[in-house]
């Protein structure tokens, strides 16, 4: 039976898998050649004292041959088989297609945006030009969100489903092989739409469809059960089973579900700002002074505070990424975080946010299970400081903000659009703006060189998660309409491309369950 085995190794070390053999020989006191191959199971930064390590985590094989554990996925050709109707291509809907397949039903994914090649000449648009397609954004398109969001792949929900299956097919459609055992894996924007096209391919090779700028519009309820959805206002299509997978920006399905009285929840969510730090300072800080070893990777961090009851904490976190603009419609001013695979951006750049709850928007309670959403939409619209130039974010020095010092100048940033000085604590909550300046000075206490004016913060930080939940039963049906199953992000049962895929595929095997 395969030994496991912790080890820590050296930079130098971890970064010489040739030698790995000799390493795990030493520690086990044993030769050589007893060890037939050897499975990594986990790779991670050690940063909590100098000089920093890795932790390895290895499966031996010692005197019995090695054995690679392969996850084979079986999909069934379905192009004449039963249907169901797919909204939306993010991680939700695309797991959910795949998991139909392996159960022999053809899934048909309506897409509001475009493919990723077509999605990127839009956000190009939009860095530059200030340009917004309310339609194919950093938001909306194929993949989703995610998909030009860093690609990040970590996920707290590991008791809701198989998460190795999840890196498996992202690595069998083109991720790299290291995001199955690194502690913080990754794949990065200028890999993860080759992935994503990848899966399409798949989907469709197997007889699934898929079909780009094709919003939902309009769903048509009879009795309590869901009949036929319109697809851009015209093209109405019968369904007996619709997978609502659309994603936490989706604000008109929320609104038309609102609307047809289809029962919608609140849902806390947090806001805050986006900071960025040079990312040599975030290395000097985690790896214990300038002096650290260049060939480690570009360090992260992550920060939570309680601050008079309330949660604040780091959110999103990329190291050598860049910030980039994430509006859904137009006069709204919306930030987000990204970085590519080799993180290789001289900044890094983080949410901080503040925990936001229904008792906090009492005053427009007329909104009703929508309150957080109009809550999250003006917050947005409060930050357009350039009615000209709309992504052009407001920005301060984070030192003068906690002190309420206008900021006379600002460093470079990695947000292309441009920034424009302001008082911050104008444009935000006032519980959002003081919680954040008691946070800011308690971080320095667990990262000493983090409260600094070498940062800066950019406005806002506000789609963490959806401020809306679409309840729904144990077999992922909506509570009172039938056929309607609601998940991913968009229905406030996720939060990330992991969670969110994991969820997919739970709703999808439900669904094969019924059927």
């Amino acid at each position: 039976m395969p030994k496991e085995i912790e080890l820590y190794l050296t930079v130098g070390q971890a970064l010489e898998e040739k030698n790995f053999i000799s390493y795990i020989a030493d520690n086990l006191r044993i030769k050589k050649g007893r060890i037939n191959g050897f499975d990594i199971l986990k790779k991670a930064v050690d940063a909590r004292k100098k000089p920093v390590k890795y932790l390895f985590k290895f499966r031996v094989f010692i005197d019995e041959p090695f054995v690679n554990e392969n996850y084979t996925v079986s999909f069934r050709e379905c192009s004449d088989k039963k249907t169901v109707h797919i909204i939306g291509s993010g991680p939700a809907g695309l797991f959910a297609a795949l998991e139909f397949l392996k159960a022999g039903i053809k899934p048909i994914i309506y897409e509001r945006g475009k493919s990723v090649s077509e999605r990127k000449v839009d956000i190009a648009q939009l860095n530059r030009e200030h340009k917004l397609n309310i339609d194919s954004n950093y938001c909306f398109g194929e993949g989703g969100a995610g998909t030009f969001s860093d690609g990040k792949l970590y996920t707290r929900s590991k008791k809701k489903g198989d998460i190795f299956s999840v890196l498996k097919t992202f690595v069998d459609h083109g991720a790299p092989n290291e995001i199955l055992y690194d502690a913080t894996p990754h794949i990065g924007t200028d890999v993860l739409p080759r992935v994503i096209t990848s899966i399409r391919e798949t989907i469709i090779d197997y007889g699934g469809e898929f079909y780009f700028n094709s919003k939902l519009t309009d769903i048509e309820v009879v009795k309590g059960k869901v009949k036929s959805i319109i697809i851009n206002n015209n093209n109405s299509i019968p369904v007996s089973k619709l997978v609502l997978a659309t994603g936490h920006s989706a604000r008109d399905i929320y609104r038309l579900l609102n609307k047809k009285g289809v029962l919608l929840e609140p849902k806390p969510f947090a806001a805050g700002i986006r900071i960025e730090h040079p990312q040599e300072l975030i290395n000097s800080i985690q790896y214990h002074g300038s002096d650290y070893n260049r060939r480690l990777p570009p360090a992260q961090y992550k920060l939570v505070e309680q601050i008079d009851g309330r949660g604040v904490f780091s959110f999103c976190m990329c190291p050598g990424g860049i910030i980039v603009p994430s509006a859904t419609d137009q006069n709204q001013l919306v930030v987000n975080g990204m970085s590519n695979s080799k993180r290789n951006s001289p900044f890094a750049n983080a949410g901080i946010v503040v925990q936001v709850n229904p008792e906090d928007t009492t005053d427009i309670e007329e909104y009703g299970p929508l309150q957080l959403l109009a809550f999250q939409e003006a917050l947005e619209k409060g930050c357009v400081v350039n009615e000209k130039n709309t992504q052009t974010a407001p920005a301060q020095r984070m030192v003068d903000f906690v002190k309420g010092k206008f900021s006379d100048s600002l460093p470079q940033t990695s947000y292309i659009p441009g920034i424009q000085s302001v008082m911050m604590q104008e444009l935000l909550p006032s519980f959002i703006g003081n919680a954040l300046k008691k946070a800011f000075v308690k971080f320095d206490n667990k990262m000493k060189g983090f409260y600094t004016n070498q940062a800066i913060i950019l406005g806002t930080e506000s789609r963490t998660s959806s401020p809306v939940r679409i309840p729904r039963k144990e077999n992922f049906e909506h509570v009172t309409i039938s056929g309607l199953f609601p998940c991913g992000e968009g229905a406030g049962y996720a939060g990330g491309i992991t969670s969110s895929a994991i969820d997919g595929i739970n709703c999808a095997k439900a669904i094969s369950g019924i059927e």
